[in-house]
């Protein structure tokens, strides 16, 4: 369910299951990037590093299709019945932002 915060941002209450989805998804990116300072740090070689980059990159995309999935499910989809049409604005907005 979507509501707004006392500050006028919109926040989301997401299921036990989608929570912790998402949140073990970042634990992992959050390993993987302490990962890639260490590599700095001791000097690893530069493709090696690079290597572990791109799996980030592809991390973070795999949060970014899973949270996007849910948000057109959820809050996008009650939004659209309940006739609010600038949602739809608002999502392509996100998609452009995404796809830069």
């Amino acid at each position: 369910m979507q509501r707004e915060c006392q500050c006028g941002h919109k926040t989301k209450e997401r299921t036990e299951a989608e929570y912790k989805s998402l949140i073990h998804r970042l634990n992992r990116i959050e390993g993987q990037i302490r990962g890639i300072r260490g590599m700095v740090e001791k000097n690893v070689y530069c493709t090696d590093i690079l290597v572990q980059v791109a799996a980030v990159n592809a991390a973070l995309n795999a949060f970014n299709r899973e949270l996007l999935a849910e948000h057109i499910r959820t809050c996008v989809a009650r939004d659209i019945r309940a006739g609010k049409d600038e949602t739809i604005d608002e999502l392509l907005d996100t998609l452009r932002k995404l796809m830069k």
